[in-house]
C-alpha cells in the first residue's frame, strides 16, 4: 500500500448537562457539563503529541465545545461541517430512557416498526453516506498530517460500521463509543487501511454514573 499516510480522529463529544435526561438530539442550548468540559481537555491533551492541521465540528454547541480546546492547542480554527450532525429521532425533546416506558406505549409504536431502517429517525444509510463524505474531505484537508472531526455517538458507529463493511444495524447497548472516545480512521493516500479505538476520556467517564450511561449523542 503506498501513498501519503493521514489520520482523521472522529472525536465523541464530552458529557452534556442534561438534568432532565431528555434525548436532546439535535436540539440547541444543551451544552456540555463541568467534568465534559474536563473530558474535552484529556483529548485535547492525548492528541497534543500528535499532527493535528484540521479541526472540524458539528455546529451543536456541544461539538463545538469539545473542539475548542482542541483548536486551541494546535493554535487552529474550528471549521463547521453539517455531515457531522447529530442523526434526527422522532423522540427528540421526550424521555426515552430505560425503563421509563416510552418504547412500550402504543403510541409510539408507529414509528418502531422497522429496527433496521430504522423507522423511528435518520436512515443508517444517510447517515453513513453524509458521514464518509465529511471524513473524506477532511483526510483531503490535512494530507499529510492528521484531522480531527467532533461528532455524535450514533453517526460515528454508523460510520465505523460502514467503513469496515458491516450491517449498519445493530444494538446500541453494544456500541464502542464511549464519551470524548475517538475513533481514528488511517489513510494511505486516499484509501483506508485501519480504524483504531481509544479512550482518553475513560477516567472521567468513571467518576459518573450518569457518564457511563449516557446513551445520548
Amino acid at each position: 500500500m503506498s501513498g501519503t499516510e493521514t489520520i482523521v480522529h472522529v472525536l465523541r463529544h464530552g458529557e452534556v448537562h442534561n438534568p432532565d435526561k431528555i434525548l436532546y438530539g439535535r436540539l440547541p442550548g444543551f451544552r456540555l457539563s463541568e467534568l465534559g468540559i474536563r473530558m474535552a481537555e484529556a483529548a485535547a491533551d492525548y492528541l497534543a503529541p500528535r499532527d493535528v492541521t484540521h479541526v472540524v465540528a458539528s455546529p451543536l454547541e456541544r461539538a463545538v465545545q469539545t473542539a475548542e480546546p482542541i483548536a486551541a492547542k494546535f493554535g487552529l480554527d474550528i471549521a463547521r461541517d453539517d455531515r457531522l450532525l447529530e442523526s434526527t429521532n422522532y423522540f427528540e425533546g421526550k424521555r426515552v430512557s430505560v425503563g421509563d416506558g416510552a418504547l412500550r406505549s402504543p403510541r409510539n409504536w408507529h414509528v418502531l416498526w422497522n429496527p433496521f431502517k430504522p423507522s423511528w429517525g435518520e436512515p443508517y444509510a444517510e447517515i453513513a453516506e453524509r458521514m464518509y463524505a465529511a471524513l473524506l474531505d477532511a483526510r483531503a484537508a490535512a494530507e499529510g498530517h492528521e484531522a480531527v472531526c467532533v461528532s455524535h455517538q450514533l453517526p460515528i458507529w454508523t460510520l465505523r460500521r460502514y467503513a469496515q463493511h458491516e450491517k449498519l444495524w445493530h444494538d446500541p447497548r453494544k456500541r464502542e463509543c464511549g464519551l470524548a472516545s475517538l475513533t481514528s480512521f488511517r489513510f494511505a493516500g486516499t484509501s483506508l487501511i485501519g480504524v483504531k479505538y481509544a479512550e482518553p476520556a475513560a477516567h472521567l467517564v468513571a467518576l459518573s454514573p450518569t457518564a457511563r450511561k449516557a446513551k445520548g449523542a
